[in-house]
């Protein structure tokens, strides 16, 4: 420990992210030595003499962004973009390039600042059968709330089209169900991805079939639009969980950054909302052929006005949100951990690092245990 407000935790699950992808392709930059890992769940082992809310023994999630829960943002319940916590900028998080000079979760032991703000208890005992769903309130059951309930504002009635069936989207697609959403699609080209989408209760959309927004919307038509909202055809809110790396439709083994964000244009109704949680970065530092390290996209936003649709961007203010979760989890109200495929111990990460990054052999959501 650095600090008498910090927490040594002793990590029990510690989750692999489609982030920790871009760092590990190189897209997004990290330097040699670092450790990745930003969802972790552990039992706090020792603790600074001003921490006053865990002790040693009690089992806590992480969130993924760290924060100081005093500066002038964190006050604002903005903790993301903490001005303490950083000294390049505002926000930090653990094992992320660019983001603080913190190590990652995956790990035995993670040292976790201001651990009064930053550990969440939560009830049970290690390998229990909340396991796989506390850990995903560390990072990707959160954003994936965040990306339904801020980001696109989902309400209940809504009508929902999610792009990208993976962690995040699958999560996205499944706090839409939560809030009420009428009917959810989930685009992917993945099989097991789409099949996972199914079991959430979407409804999948292959892209391989032909044009998604075009499938989506002979659905809404199949299913009878209201008589005079035949102009609705879309959908009200639509969610980009994929990010600088989506597919090119017409050729899925090529990348087009703004394929979904042009899509997304596309389908969403007339005064829809459309939340992006995708990763987009100012540089990429391995660009596809013919693109340069800048990612300047060309939106549609001619289309994007015409219809009045809001577009919102940004990182999840964790602490907003876990709490909320938590206690869904607890009720029974929610299972986030349907969604982990596969586990294994911090000597599996790379096999599984590589398989999730090819897409292989079903690895949606991988969790290690140290």
């Amino acid at each position: 420990m650095e600090a008498e407000t910090d927490a040594l935790v002793r990590i029990t699950s510690s989750a692999l992210c489609g982030t920790d992808l871009h760092m590990y392709d190189g897209r997004t930059g990290a330097s040699p030595g670092l450790v990745l890992g930003h969802e972790p769940l552990g039992v706090v082992e020792r603790v600074g003499s001003a921490v006053q809310t865990v002790r040693p023994g009690t089992r806590v999630v992480i969130p993924t962004h760290l924060f100081c829960g005093t500066c002038a943002m964190c006050a604002r319940g903005l903790s993301a973009a903490c001005l303490r916590a950083r000294a390049e900028g505002p926000g930090a998080a653990y094992g992320y390039a660019g983001m603080g000079p913190y190590p990652g979760a995956q790990a035995d032991l993670l040292r976790v600042p201001w651990a009064d703000a930053n550990c969440l208890p939560v009830p049970g005992e290690p390998g229990d059968a909340h396991e796989d769903d506390f850990v995903l309130l560390a990072d990707a059951f959160v954003t994936g709330w965040h990306a339904a309930a801020t980001l696109a504002e989902v309400e209940p009635g809504d009508t929902v089209a999610v792009f990208g069936a993976g962690t995040i989207g699958l999560l996205a697609a499944y706090s839409a169900l939560l809030r009420g959403a009428r009917v959810v699609y989930c685009v992917d080209y993945v099989d097991a991805r789409l099949d996972k989408a199914g079991e959430l209760g979407a409804v999948p959309i292959d892209f391989r079939r032909g044009d998604p927004v075009e499938q989506i919307r002979e659905s809404r038509a199949r299913a009878g639009l209201p008589l005079g909202e035949e102009k609705l055809g879309g959908v009200d809110k639509v969610i980009d969980a994929v990010g600088f790396q989506a597919r090119d439709r017409e050729q899925p083994g090529q990348e087009q950054p703004n394929q979904v964000l042009a899509d997304a244009a596309r389908l969403v109704n007339p005064t829809g909302s459309i939340g992006v949680a995708g990763v987009y970065p100012d540089k990429d530092l391995h660009p596809r052929p013919g693109a340069t390290t800048h990612e300047d996209l060309t939106a549609p936003w001619g289309t994007l006005f015409s219809k009045g649709v809001a577009v919102r961007f940004g990182r999840t203010h964790d602490r907003r949100y876990t709490r909320l979760l938590r206690d869904l989890v607890v009720s029974g109200r929610a299972r986030p951990g349907v969604i982990v495929t596969h586990h294994g111990t911090l000597s599996d990460a790379p096999d599984l690092y590589r398989r999730f990054d090819r897409r292989e052999d079903g690895v949606i959501k991988a969790v290690l245990h140290p």
